[in-house]
């Protein structure tokens, strides 16, 4: 791979020995952007062998006949072009003279990049960089080739740039957020590199780098689009898919612990009501407690709680609402959203509605609901284990009374359970007018997707803590075992929290039960249907 070679001989000497220099000590593979669909398995791969970006040669060919066609258009047309020499918005009336078509670009991002709050985590802003570049490869953004080039050197050297999370309405793109994550190219704004934040102008100093000169439609072309609210979309959904493998895994852990029948997991009731999700669910389950001396042992009760017996109609629910999540986002991932759209072959140029987020919002919001609900039925094992049932302690522990055990590990998993289905309250449904009247109705999109995170990480929590009620109820049952899958699990965890003898700091608990999760994640990163 020759990093960077688009925008070799563009730059200083200094430049060129700099991007020779990282292109030799990084080693990786390398992913060719343009015309190829862009998959959520590629991204998860792409992310997790810190693959290098480049872009082919006939995403290259494409940037440049658009950058050309628009150019050799201004040249021989007269009269307003939407966002190429005119104002923006309310202001699209307003007629701007060709020597001052690229300061135009270099406002744009100036008074755009308006975002507050608390900054857009690292690993965010880097998906954001790469989903950027997909859309613009498409030769349908008049972009100069130059400019993709300096996406794909800070995506290639950890280049982020400092987001905040509050700004964007999600419908005339993510502005205030693309805004941020394109100041750099001109040399303004803050971007992380090496560790530290340090403001690009001193950046530049230290690369030999310039700062570019854009040129017409440039500015809208990066802050027009949905990658703010797809960067989202795609990390929420990458961690979904480990998190409800996991819920599957710590619900046989629990369903083991709490004593309970195999029946409702048997293939038979799931034939006759074939929902992908929960066929899928079912089959899981099944393998996960496959040779249990736990679940085959006579003498059990009738009939189990529904939080137990009915895990594939729920678990299965969200699987199939996740998989129909995805095909959304791969449909956005690989789409141009910006405006205007360029067409060079049939010498058009329409200005339309693509940055508006509406898809993307109403499917964060449903991602929300599916994952809470994940979220709300673990809750409820949790609080069945712990309630003294079925041959197992008050609170799963050893003299209670003295010894309270993991009573308020429920309190704590109720309290974010409740806080997830207050954070379903769907933000697709609001609107708020904008720019005069003339951004009428907007998706708030981005509302969705940085509430849609912290439904995620609840979730998260919420399963840390079924891990450790059920880990401790599996213990307790012993000399019994559960499945060889299931003790090799609970015999991983164990090197990372103990079992509780006696009352302890379950704060500690709770969060190494966490770090587990994430650290045993690669053994979740399978299909989930």
């Amino acid at each position: 791979m020759i990093l960077g070679k688009t925008i070799i001989g563009t730059e200083s000497s200094k430049l060129k020995h700099y991007l020779y220099f990282w292109g030799n000590i990084k080693c990786m593979s390398s992913h060719q952007i343009g015309l190829e669909r862009l998959t959520m398995d590629q991204i998860s791969g792409i992310i997790a062998e810190k693959t290098l970006l480049e872009l082919s040669d006939a995403a290259i060919a494409k940037i440049e006949k658009c950058r050309s066609y628009l150019d050799d258009k201004l040249a021989l047309h007269e009269g307003p072009v939407y966002g190429i020499n005119t104002g923006f918005g309310y202001l699209q009336n307003v007629e701007i003279e060709s020597e001052k078509l690229s300061q135009l670009q270099h406002n744009l991002l100036l008074s755009h990049a308006c975002g507050t709050g608390e900054e857009v985590a690292p690993e965010i802003v880097k998906l954001m960089l790469l989903l950027k570049i997909q859309s613009l490869s498409y030769g349908h953004s008049a972009i100069a080739l130059a400019t993709v080039s300096r996406l794909l050197d800070f995506y290639n050297h950890d280049i982020l740039p400092v987001i905040y999370t509050q700004g964007s309405l999600g419908a005339s793109g993510d502005l205030a957020p693309l805004a941020h994550l394109a100041l750099p190219l001109i040399g303004e704004g803050i971007v992380w590199y090496q560790g530290e934040k340090i403001a690009v102008s001193g950046l530049y100093d230290k690369l030999g780098w310039e700062p570019l000169k854009l040129q017409s439609k440039e500015g809208l072309a990066l802050i027009n689009g949905t990658q703010f609210m797809s960067a989202y979309g795609v990390f929420c959904l990458l961690k979904s898919q480990s998190l409800m493998n996991w819920a599957d895994a710590i619900a046989a852990m629990s369903i083991d612990g709490f004593d309970c029948r195999i029946d409702p997991f048997e293939t038979f009731s799931h034939i006759i009501r074939p929902h992908a999700g929960q066929v899928h669910t079912a089959a899981s389950i099944s393998k996960w407690l496959s040779g249990s001396e736990l679940i085959s042992r006579p003498g059990k009760q009738t009939q189990d709680p529904y939080s137990f017996r009915c895990v594939p109609q729920v678990h299965g629910a969200s699987k199939d609402s996740i998989n129909y999540i995805r095909s959304v986002f791969e449909t956005e991932i690989n789409s141009v959203t910006d405006n205007p759209n360029v067409f060079p072959e049939e010498d058009r140029i329409i200005s339309a509605g693509n940055f508006h987020g509406q898809p993307l919002a109403l499917t964060l919001d449903f991602l929300c609901i599916a994952l809470a609900e994940l979220g709300s039925i673990s809750e409820r094992r949790t609080f069945q284990l712990i309630s003294g049932q079925r041959g197992l302690p008050p609170f799963l522990v050893k003299n209670a009374g003295l010894n309270s055990g993991l009573m308020i590990t429920q309190y704590t998993a109720a309290s974010i359970a409740s806080e997830n289905k207050q954070l379903c309250t769907p933000a697709s449904v609001d609107s708020i007018v904008s720019s005069n009247g003339q951004e009428d109705h907007v998706s708030m999109g981005a509302n969705a997707a940085t509430k849609c995170l912290r439904v995620v990480n609840n979730l998260e929590r919420i399963l840390a803590i079924e891990l450790l009620t059920a880990a401790q109820a599996l213990d307790l049952r012993k000399p019994l075992r559960s499945s060889e899958a299931i003790e090799d699990l609970v015999s991983d965890y164990r090197g990372f929290v103990s079992f509780n003898e006696a009352d302890r700091l379950l704060a500690v608990d709770i969060a190494a039960s966490v770090v587990f999760l994430r650290t045993k994640e690669g053994l979740m990163k399978t299909e989930l249907i």
